[in-house]
């Protein structure tokens, strides 16, 4: 009998007895609870839970159930993650306010305070990429372990640090730890979520609104402790650094690095969460590009850039935002105390996008924060309700921005090593502009108009960037229906293999919209 007859008929039969979707898992010896924590994660379990997913039969109602259990287990330590990510991150925004922080720490001018602002964003810069390739290299659990527990000690830090040089300091080594953790968290959630899915769950985990109500309130309340030993503004830093200490060894314990190595999933349960993804973009945690082709791949390609773009003039008002806010509510009249818990009032927008369409969205979205920067410009201090209101429309608008856009460049690239490599490319190149951002609050004597009116600019360049990358993939889809019809009719359309990712560069491949 023929070599390659027989062998398909064996891999027929395998696939016929084979819908649970267990076999292959079977075939593989388990790896030790210890191993899991000193070695890669395992490239044979990776290609067991891939073959199986070829071959498992399920139907809508377990992949339902499937995507609860994940949304159930991964998600909350996810959001976890993040939300004290925010804790440490603007902690100092809320802590700015507070007459003592200043002394401190030798603040006494804005110049001075929008330097250490901005000298977070070098660590940024210098690490987003190549914390990315480490992280598919390591696992997730493990990388953000390591950037929890770097972060959150610079955090602690500051409760005995003094000086102005020391304040540059913890600000660069924040930076530091940070560096890879937002384009992070979409790469693993893309391992875990469909297209149609990413968007919700990325509003869920990073618009900000739930950690920064969160961090006001303990603000509001830990600016108010005193004791012989620590002032009210050491204990913010204190209490919202020690949890995520905490938090960090929760990651390394129970966040798995992939989905093949879901200890919470059951074996069939594993190959139909890949086998569900397979169906769209295939995500793979071995093999592909190396870290240096995806950069490649990503700096050669025309969509790459218009995110930067688009992200990079929206990520002007984020960038200085956060910080900011308790000041600009201050300037309203409001006390330094005072205004920690008015902080939390703009945070409750909640602005969440459940539409594959993302290119509308993100305009209008932009278009409310650009209305609101707009009123603050032509309307600050003139009038506290007024301001306020924009202020909320500042938030609402920019916040919802993030994972709109972060969610629409992870359905654009493809393979997964290109994706990976893209996140982190366009937060990276974007958070480098964000040196700068804070530099546009430089006016406060007129109440910080210029600055507003350079962030209202920026969004407006946000709407045009967005509607030409929408208008260029809309066509390129359009281009690329009539090229595979062309094809197919020829018969010079090329077989795609099972085995691996359709890349972004195939004419069968759909870009989202």
């Amino acid at each position: 009998m023929d070599p390659d007859h027989e062998k398909g008929s064996v891999e027929h039969a395998e696939s016929r007895t084979n819908a649970e979707g267990t076999y292959h898992q079977s075939q593989v010896q388990p790896q030790s609870w210890i191993k899991s924590f000193t070695s890669q994660p395992s490239k044979d379990h990776a290609a067991a839970v891939q073959a199986d997913a070829e071959q498992v039969v399920y139907d809508a109602a377990e992949e339902k159930k499937v995507r609860r259990k994940i949304d159930f287990v991964v998600l909350p330590l996810v959001v976890s993650a993040y939300i004290f990510n925010q804790f440490d991150r603007t902690n100092i925004g809320n802590a700015h306010v507070i007459t003592k922080f200043n002394e401190n720490y030798g603040l006494t001018s804005n110049n001075q305070w929008t330097l250490a602002l901005s000298i977070f964003y070098v660590g940024y810069c210098l690490l987003e990429m190549p914390a990315n390739v480490l992280q598919r290299y390591i696992g997730a659990n493990r990388f953000f372990f390591l950037a929890l527990s770097f972060w959150s000690i610079a955090s602690l830090s500051f409760v005995y640090a003094r000086g102005y040089g020391g304040l540059l300091a913890l600000r660069i080594l924040l930076g530091v730890g940070e560096a890879g953790f937002y384009a992070g968290m979409i790469y693993y959630l893309s391992f875990w979520y469909t297209k149609r899915e990413l968007a919700t769950r990325i509003s869920l985990c990073m618009t900000g609104t739930l950690p920064g109500a969160i961090g006001g309130l303990l603000a509001f309340g830990l600016v108010r402790a005193h004791t012989s030993a620590l002032q009210g503004w050491q204990f913010l830093f204190l209490i919202e650094a020690i949890p995520t200490v905490v938090m960090a060894f929760v990651l390394l314990f129970f966040l798995p690095p992939f989905p093949f190595a879901a200890s919470f999933l059951q074996p069939r349960q594993r190959a139909i969460a890949q086998a569900r993804l397979n169906r769209e973009h295939r995500p793979t945690s071995h093999g592909g590009m190396t870290g240096w082709q995806g950069f490649k791949a990503i700096v050669s390609d025309i969509n790459a850039w218009l995110f930067v773009l688009v992200y990079t003039s929206f990520n002007i008002g984020v960038a200085t935002i956060t910080y900011f806010l308790p000041t600009l509510i201050r300037e309203f009249g409001f006390s330094p105390i005072n205004s920690q818990g008015l902080t939390v009032a703009p945070y409750v927008a909640f602005h969440s996008d459940r539409t594959r369409d993302r290119g509308w969205h993100i305009m209008a979205s932009a278009s409310v924060a650009f209305v609101g920067y707009l009123i603050l410009a032509i309307c600050a201090q003139a009038s506290t309700g007024a301001s306020y209101f924009a202020l909320f429309l500042v938030v609402a608008g920019l916040f919802s921005l993030f994972p709109l856009v972060m969610s629409w460049a992870a359905a654009v690239f493809s393979p997964t090593s290109k994706r990976g490599v893209g996140t982190a490319f366009i937060v990276s190149i974007s958070n480098c502009v964000s040196i700068a951002s804070p530099q546009i609050y430089f006016d406060p004597k007129d109440n910080y108009r210029k600055g507003h009116a350079i962030a209202c600019g920026m969004l407006f360049l946000c709407i045009l960037a967005t509607f030409t990358l929408r208008t260029r993939l809309s066509l390129k889809n359009k281009h690329r229906e009539e090229l595979v019809t062309t094809l197919t009719q020829e018969g010079k359309l090329a077989p795609s293999s099972k085995d691996e990712e359709l890349p972004d560069t195939d004419p069968r491949y759909r870009f989202m919209t």
